[in-house]
């Protein structure tokens, strides 16, 4: 027992000092130079999708809600099975399986694989020579660890694998989410922060050295009394305040691009927002709004739905299904299914 207790106490104190290390240096990477691999930033859980494509702090019981932050992963989830599928802009389908199981009464672990596929690509030389068809697409490869500290908090972090082949070029790099979460069942409160992607390219496509898309975020879930609607309010991107975008009006000849770089722009470009009614453990329906989705499709075939997302979803026992909908632009609209299953019940 005190074996146990001396490698938890170390695993804590390196998870702390990891948290405050991280917070200092993505500040300063993430300044310079351009990011790639921004498909790690869609989420796996039609359910998050749904809330708006960013929760870090959704308390459940849910296998699929742990993908953005790996503190939420806990040993009540162990046996769940969770198979995820999205149909994704301009013809993209995404898929995946994630697994979970107990490490003792107050730890968890985790596996998963992510496929994403961008369909087929004329490729072409530069004078316009059509050479043929190429498929190109990103997987990653991934588990996750997660430990109670307390009794309302607990630590977790992933470490993912990440391949990606774009015609005759591939890459591989290596990376890991760190993340803590507090939760008074009480007040039904839940406070998260996440240090997401940190790492590297390992082998590069080419000569280019292209940058993960590191990332702080914070993350508040809450219900209030007896009414019963959770409201979420994620914090992304914090690396950087200034997220600049173009509006470029009605889309008429008498209408100007103008470059938006408010403060108030700054500020709800950082910001996701959701809220879902919790009032049964079998059915709960959900909605999110990302003013970020909005003002990057700001174009004038938006849609008076961009930047809007829906969920819901039904669970028995031991089986769940959930989906989510969301039309960013009016020539894409994105559907996403989950399955989740608890394995060791339906085995026996």
């Amino acid at each position: 027992m005190l074996a146990v207790n001396i490698i938890m106490n170390t695993f804590v104190k390196k998870l702390g000092f990891a948290l405050f290390a991280a917070l200092i240096a993505p500040a300063v990477m993430a300044q310079n130079g351009s990011t790639a691999y921004s498909w790690l930033d869609i989420t796996s859980s039609s359910k998050i999708y749904g809330l708006g494509g960013m929760n870090i702090s959704l308390v459940d019981d849910d296998l699929s809600t742990t993908d953005q932050n790996p503190a939420l992963l806990g040993n009540e989830m162990s046996g769940q099975l969770a198979v995820n599928y999205m149909r994704y802009i301009g013809g993209s389908n995404f898929a995946g399986v994630r697994y979970a199981h107990s490490a003792g009464e107050r730890a968890a672990w985790s596996v998963n694989v992510q496929y994403f596929g961008y369909g087929s690509i004329k490729e072409t030389l530069a004078d316009g020579t059509i050479l043929g068809d190429f498929s190109p697409k990103d997987m990653s490869f991934g588990g996750s660890y997660s430990h109670d500290i307390t009794d309302n908090l607990r630590g977790g972090f992933d470490i993912k694998m990440l391949y990606s082949s774009y015609a005759d070029y591939t890459a591989f790099a290596l990376c890991t989410d760190l993340g803590i979460n507090y939760y008074n069942s009480d007040k039904d409160l839940s406070l998260s922060l996440v240090v997401a992607n940190l790492g590297g390219q390992i082998k590069r496509f080419d000569q280019a050295y292209d940058r993960l898309p590191i990332d702080v975020r914070l993350g508040w879930s809450q219900t209030f009394g007896t009414f019963p609607i959770r409201f979420s309010i994620t914090a992304w991107n914090l690396t950087k305040w200034h997220l600049p975008y173009v509006d470029y009006g009605d889309g008429t000849a008498a209408s100007e691009p103008k470059l938006k770089d408010s403060f108030t722009s700054n500020l709800f470009r950082h910001l996701v927002f959701g809220a879902d009614l919790i009032s049964s453990r079998n059915f709960y329906i959900g909605v999110g709004y990302s003013y970020k989705t909005r003002s990057d499709m700001s174009t004038y075939q938006r849609n008076m739905l961009s930047g809007w997302s829906m969920t819901a979803g039904i669970r028995g026992r031991n089986f769940g299904v959930s989906m989510a909908l969301a039309q960013p632009h009016t020539g894409a609209t994105t559907f996403m299914v989950n399955l989740n299953m608890a394995l060791a019940s339906l085995i026996k």
